[in-house]
């Protein structure tokens, strides 16, 4: 099976990126599923029930989301009633919709899709080893997922690579996102599973993490909040990565960093 994750998008840069070079990818590199981290899409805060559809129109199976999950009021109730939104699985029970699901993919297989937030320097969420061993159980690879996916959302890269680690063997592709900056340490695993630190954001990288950098080096150089951030408006950068799975075991066979548009050095899997 092959796989695609797009990092954070972040304002309407990233929003006209995707929306502009999804369909084509999706042709181009055979994709049989694609996941959009859409937590930053409305104006660098959160998501709406209307960026949502544009983005599964454009080909997203699934969004995932993070600490900016709940910024766009709108989209509370509509985490009840589309479960191809994920939120991160470790906040406390009871919480607006959820942080897994298994989902259709092409020829009768299933791909599990789960998220977790990371701990340090983030909110102090449930534990997210705790929820990725639970959902783990209950979604094995190879047997009831065909391909499964874990967006870790998380500041610390030290969290990000544990939870690789934990997961290795178990899913298919473990993902950061968050810190809105492509790690280059995409890799396999000793036990199968593709790992990337940060794939980072979809978004202007004439930025300060997607932010107009007036404002956002303002706030370093005088200590004091200054003016909101906003996203920067230039072209947008297109960040991903890319997998491409055994079908009988549901591990990588390889894993490639995508990007496309902007600034940033244009990078495609060789097929």
């Amino acid at each position: 099976m092959r796989l695609l994750y797009c990092g954070d998008v972040v304002g309407r840069s990233g929003r006209d990126v995707v929306l502009e070079h999804l369909p084509e990818l999706r042709r181009r590199l055979s994709l049989d599923f694609v996941v959009v981290n859409g937590e930053n899409a409305a104006h660098g805060f959160g998501i709406t029930p209307k960026i949502c559809q544009d983005f599964f129109a454009a080909g997203a199976d699934v969004l995932t989301l993070g600490n900016h999950s709940w910024d766009q009021r709108e989209i509370i109730p509509y985490l009840d009633q589309e479960p191809r939104v994920l939120r991160p699985r470790n906040y406390p029970a009871g919480t607006p919709g959820k942080g897994v699901g298994l989902f259709a993919a092409p020829r009768g297989r299933k791909v599990m899709v789960l998220q977790v937030m990371g701990r340090l320097f983030m909110d102090p969420l449930d534990c997210p080893f705790a929820a990725v061993e639970q959902e783990l159980a209950r979604h094995p690879l190879g047997a009831v997922a065909q391909a499964a996916i874990l967006d870790v959302h998380g500041e610390a890269s030290s969290e990000k690579m544990a939870l690789g680690h934990y997961a290795d063997g178990r899913v298919s592709l473990v993902v950061g996102s968050h810190s809105h900056i492509p790690t280059a340490d995409a890799q396999i695993l000793p036990r199968g599973t593709a790992y990337q630190t940060d794939a980072g954001m979809c978004g202007d990288y004439d930025s300060v993490i997607g932010m107009k950098k007036e404002a956002a080096m303002g706030r370093f150089i005088r200590k004091i909040p200054g003016d909101r951030l906003t996203p920067a408006e230039g072209p947008g950068t297109l960040c991903a990565t890319f997998v491409e799975t055994d079908d009988r075991s549901g591990l990588a066979r390889r894993i490639g960093m995508v990007r496309l548009g902007g600034r940033l050095q244009e990078s495609l899997p060789v097929l």
